[in-house]
């Protein structure tokens, strides 16, 4: 099984364990809009422009509010739990979309919940995100009020934010600094080195994809 559908297992397992009503780290989403979101995501790719470009979220709103409301929760998920579109037909696409996207949003729900604890990733796993990692490191943190030097703990290092100015050492394993990166400062176990005012910005901006 790959890691892409690995994820996907689990976090339709524990949504189907927690609910609708549960809380997710995503602003203003329980598990019931996650799970709208992940099946408009791959099977409503005429709505799925909105979840990148502003100009469109108010149509995607629409299309996930109706996921909502025609499909009970748990039939929600027993569709997320298929690759549907492109990545049912393409397992490699599913594999270099999908691991990034299931990962996060299995620790949007994880991490929303009373007593989580990092997960213990296997280390093909942890060296493929810190891969990923590297390479989108620019463009995660392009937001960044101020420089980002992200250090992998087990060796590695890559730069984001802005190259003047005040910089930020971002120090955790693999998992944590693409949480850190996706916008999930505050769910992220990393240590921070710097100038404290430096380090309360990067906390509060708005980082990710």
């Amino acid at each position: 099984m790959t890691h892409a559908r690995g994820e996907r297992a689990a976090l339709c397992d524990l949504l189907d364990q927690l609910g609708p009503d549960a809380p997710t780290l995503c602003t203003g989403w329980d598990t019931y809009d996650l799970a709208a979101h992940l099946v408009l995501r791959e099977r409503r790719l005429d709505a799925a422009g909105g979840i990148a470009l502003r100009p469109l979220a108010g149509y995607t709103a629409s299309v996930q509010r109706a996921l909502k409301a025609t499909h009970p929760f748990p039939e929600l998920v027993s569709i997320v739990r298929r690759p549907g579109g492109p990545y049912g037909l393409l397992p490699f696409l599913d594999e270099a979309v999908n691991t990034l996207e299931y990962f996060v949003h299995h620790e949007d729900v994880r991490r929303a919940q009373p007593g989580w604890e990092p997960r213990e990733l296997p280390g093909d796993f942890e060296r493929l995100i810190w891969k990923r990692v590297s390479a989108s490191s620019r463009l995660m943190l392009r937001r960044s009020p101020v420089g980002v030097v992200l250090h992998r703990l087990g060796g590695g290092v890559t730069l984001g934010g802005p190259r003047q100015g005040p910089k930020v050492e971002v120090t955790g394993r693999a998992a944590e600094l693409l949480l850190f990166c996706f916008g999930r400062q505050e769910h992220a176990r990393v240590e921070y080195t710097g100038d404290d005012d430096a380090i309360a910005r990067l906390k509060k901006a708005g980082l990710g994809l």
